[in-house]
């Protein structure tokens, strides 16, 4: 029987019948795990010998841990994917996959619209250790296909994107992808499981910081990598090398969080497009950037990739750097800071975060006046009530 998202969401990755009959996964605080004789330890290395993670059992905290398993058995099974393996961070689950996929000489198209850190690992890192990248507009498949040379191996893309809420069309870019053997690597954390799986599409690899919607509470740092056990084999060794995993403790927390995520993304789906709604009626404010909305300008994109619009509304308010701030101080429900995805609603001037230097952000592509709005799980109507407030005192 194929149980629905929801149903994943609570069931999915953890024993029926756990140890000491708890409801819940327990939480394996060790970092060591021991062996009853050395002839199990024999039987364990003719296993490791013999075949590809995972294994049936873990000798050291580094490699893994029954918890974080759970976890990624559940995350696995929400992306559809074969095998997950789980990170200290959005960043690491990143910055691992590429590491695992790329070598020296190699080249990487990348998806210009992205996370300003990731696309300064890709831009500075990445190029001290030989790998050259190229930047192209996300909503250009052809500029995809322009970039391909003879070293190029991946192309990598975060879709819905950071923070213009671009949508890029993934079966077209993976479609030339293929033709040219070359892997596919998506950042879908804007979207979530619940409302694109790039895996359906043929994407080979599908990241997401856990630390946003998928944890949910903003109380835990995580991030994940999903697609075939052959694909994720060299990711899981490198994994295993720099040991960017995430604790026990933040492993059962990510569980908790997975339960509820088809209720918290339907409710933030609804409230996003409210929001975006009401925002593009406002005479203060100058661009909505929501792809649910029919301006966006990969609406159709959207509308055809996507079984919702997410709980991220960015906009650009009519005015300076200044004016924006005031805007940002005088609301009252959204706190303010650098992260989303959470119950809590969270608002963000970027250019505040970026740089003191107006030149410097208008050069690197950061508007004075946008702002990015994660809305959280509060009533829609308030919210609304809250932005209807602030928009007066401008």
């Amino acid at each position: 029987m194929e149980e629905h998202n929801s149903t994943k969401s609570v069931h999915a990755g953890e024993l029926r019948h756990k140890p000491e009959h708890t409801l819940t996964t327990s939480i394996a605080r060790t970092s060591t795990y021991t062996f009853r004789d050395t002839a199990e330890i024999l039987v364990y290395m003719q296993e490791k010998a013999a075949g590809s993670p995972p294994y049936s059992r873990i000798e050291y905290g580094r490699y893994g841990n029954p918890t974080q398993a759970a976890a990624e058995r559940k995350l696995a099974a929400l992306e559809g994917g074969e095998r997950a393996l789980l990170f200290a961070s959005g960043m690491a689950a990143v910055s691992t996959t590429l590491l695992a996929l790329l070598s020296r000489g190699d080249h990487l198209i990348f998806g210009r619209d992205s996370f300003y850190q990731t696309r300064e690992f890709v831009g500075t890192l990445l190029s001290r250790w030989g790998i050259e990248t190229t930047l192209v507009e996300n909503d250009r498949p052809e500029a995809f296909a322009a970039a391909i040379r003879p070293g190029t191996r991946a192309i990598f893309v975060e879709c819905p994107s950071n923070p213009y809420l671009r949508v890029a069309d993934i079966p077209r870019i993976v479609e030339i992808a293929r033709a040219n053997k070359l892997l596919t690597v998506v950042d879908s954390t804007f979207a979530t499981p619940l409302n694109m799986r790039p895996l359906e599409f043929g994407a080979d690899i599908v990241i997401h910081s856990a630390t946003k919607y998928l944890a949910g509470h903003n109380d835990l740092l995580a991030g994940v990598a999903i697609g075939s056990s052959q694909i994720l084999a060299d990711v899981g060794g490198v994994r295993s090398l720099l040991g960017g995993i995430p604790g026990a403790d933040e492993a059962s927390l990510l569980i908790r969080g997975l339960k509820t995520l088809d209720l918290r993304v339907r409710r933030q789906n609804e409230t996003g497009l409210r929001v975006a709604q009401f925002l593009e009626k406002q005479s203060a404010v100058e661009r909505v950037w929501y792809p649910g909305l029919p301006g966006h300008p990969d609406y159709e994109t959207a509308r055809r990739l996507m079984s919702g619009f997410g709980g991220v509304v960015s906009f650009e308010l009519k005015g300076d750097f200044d004016r924006a701030g005031r805007f940002v101080d005088s609301l009252q429900l959204p706190f303010i800071g650098p992260t989303l995805g959470g119950v809590e609603s969270i608002i963000l001037q970027p250019a505040a975060l970026y740089s003191l230097d107006p030149f410097e952000r208008k050069l690197g592509g950061m508007k004075d006046n946008l702002l990015r709005y994660s809305l959280g799980i509060e009533d829609a109507d308030d919210l609304i009530a809250d932005l209807q407030q602030a928009l007066a005192q401008l």
